[in-house]
Order: C-alpha cells, then sequence, then structure tokens
C-alpha cells in the first residue's frame, strides 16, 4: 500500500514536471516566432526532453513518456496553454520562475527516486536526478543554438538541482521514500527562488584559477598589487615638500639677480 502511494506521488510529481517546463519551452518558442507545428515540437521536447533522457540512461525498458500518454497529454496541455494565454506583461514576469523552479524540484526529486528504484547507488542517483532537473533545459537550449544557462552566466540552478537530490537520497536511505520526495521537491523549488531573488552565481573558472587563489590565499590579488604599485609609482614622482618650498623661492632668487643686472646695464653710460 505504501509502495502504490509512493508509485502514485512519483507519477504526480513527474507530471508536474513535464507541465511545467513544456509552459517554459512554450515561452521561449513564441520569443524565437515559431510557427504552430514548431511551437507545439519546441514545447513538448522542453517538457518531455530530461525524463526520455534520463529513462535512456537508466536502460530500463522504453521511456515512460513513450509508454503512459498521460505524459504526452500534460505536454501537450502545457504547449496549449503557452500558446493561447498572453504571456508577456509584469505578470508573467513573476510567474515563470516559480514555474521554472517547480519544475526543477520535481524532476530533481522524481529522477534521483527513479534512479534508487531501480536498483543504482546514491552517486548515480544524484546524478540522475540532476540530468533529469536540467537536461529539458539543455536540449531547449541547444535546439535554439544558445549555449545552455545551466552551464554558466545563470543564477544557482544545477546546484539546487544537486542539493535537490541529495536531500531525496538522504530521506530514501533512512526509511522516508515518501517525506523525501516531498522534502527533496521543496527544497530544490525554494533554493532556485532563493537563488534568483539574491542573485547568487557561481564564480566564473579564470575567477578559480591556482594564480588568483593563492593570491587570495595570502591576500593580495592581482588587483591589489596594481593598485599598490600605482600609489607607490605617483608617491615616488612626486616631488617631496622640501622640493616644492625651494623652487618658488629660487625662481625669484635668480629672477631677482636678472633684473639686478638689467637694472646694472640700463644705469651705465649709452
Amino acid at each position: 500500500m505504501q509502495q502504490d502511494g509512493l508509485s502514485e506521488l512519483f507519477r504526480i510529481l513527474d507530471l508536474t514536471g513535464v507541465f511545467a517546463n513544456a509552459i517554459l519551452g512554450g515561452l521561449i518558442a513564441r520569443k524565437e516566432r515559431l510557427d504552430p507545428i514548431g511551437f507545439v515540437t519546441f514545447a513538448v521536447l522542453s517538457g518531455l526532453g530530461g525524463g526520455i533522457l534520463r529513462d535512456i540512461l537508466l536502460q530500463h525498458g522504453p521511456p515512460v513518456a513513450l509508454r503512459d500518454y498521460a505524459y504526452l497529454l500534460t505536454a501537450f496541455a502545457g504547449a496549449a496553454i503557452s500558446y493561447l494565454a498572453n504571456v508577456r506583461g509584469p505578470v508573467w514576469e513573476r510567474v515563470w520562475p516559480v514555474i521554472d523552479a517547480i519544475a526543477l524540484g520535481t524532476w530533481a526529486a522524481a529522477g534521483a527516486q527513479k534512479s534508487l528504484s531501480v536498483g543504482l547507488g546514491w552517486l548515480p542517483a544524484i546524478l540522475l536526478g540532476t540530468i533529469t532537473a536540467v537536461g529539458g533545459g539543455a536540449i531547449r537550449d541547444i535546439v535554439t543554438r544558445r549555449v545552455p544557462t545551466v552551464l554558466g552566466g545563470n543564477t544557482l540552478y544545477a546546484t539546487c538541482a544537486i542539493v535537490a537530490s541529495v536531500v531525496l537520497v538522504t530521506c530514501t536511505e533512512n526509511g522516508y521514500p515518501t517525506t523525501g520526495l516531498v522534502a527533496s521537491t521543496i527544497t530544490g523549488a525554494g533554493l532556485c527562488l532563493v537563488a534568483r531573488w539574491r542573485g547568487w552565481i557561481l564564480p566564473e573558472a579564470d575567477a578559480w584559477s591556482a594564480r588568483r587563489v593563492v593570491a587570495r590565499a595570502t591576500g593580495l590579488d592581482t588587483a591589489r598589487r596594481r593598485k599598490i604599485a600605482r600609489a607607490l609609482h605617483s608617491r615616488a614622482s612626486r616631488p617631496t615638500g622640501r622640493a616644492r618650498r625651494r623652487t618658488p623661492g629660487s625662481s625669484r632668487t635668480h629672477g631677482s639677480t636678472h633684473d639686478q643686472d638689467d637694472r646694472s646695464a640700463g644705469d651705465g653710460p649709452v
């Protein structure tokens, strides 16, 4: 009985992820100005891509999206909503990050749970949970000839999926699979929203080069060294206070001598 409840909850979460990702795919299809066929194809690909990729890697029979009509119908429903509804304006700008976060949380939980259910260990479960969560978005970006946002330059996304998968695996390994599905979904979605709100991003690769790591460890990075070097150079090229005080007096002395010579020359006989 408990196993049936777990399977039903898993199915609900998986379908929720399909629906949310199909809507997101439709949003991008609208921005790309695709025709109706391209629009629906793109939205369905976005909605089913992560789950199909997960099932192919698990090699546990045909992908569930091709065996259960509910998945295809859910993806078509998401595509229809994003095609017919007005997905512009400030209201949508507030809604779509929530949909994106829900999609990430549900699919991370579903991917990790299915990996554990077929007998894989905790590490492959975390990996496949992450792939399931970000796979649809990565495929979506590749089809539109863009660098997948999950690879960088965006707020935390794959990191949120990893954390959600870890929560699922931890709860399941301790005998709380149902609690793990709920907690994992909430954790992934919540962390994704907070990261977007606070602007949390991972540093670029160059920021973690060996040279910069050593510089940060010694408390003297490149920018700081250049700033200190410029300050020392400016101080060295600046005249001292004594030299600045002598210069005007010296000029007046020389000028007075020349004036006296000129006056002496003028007072002499013509």
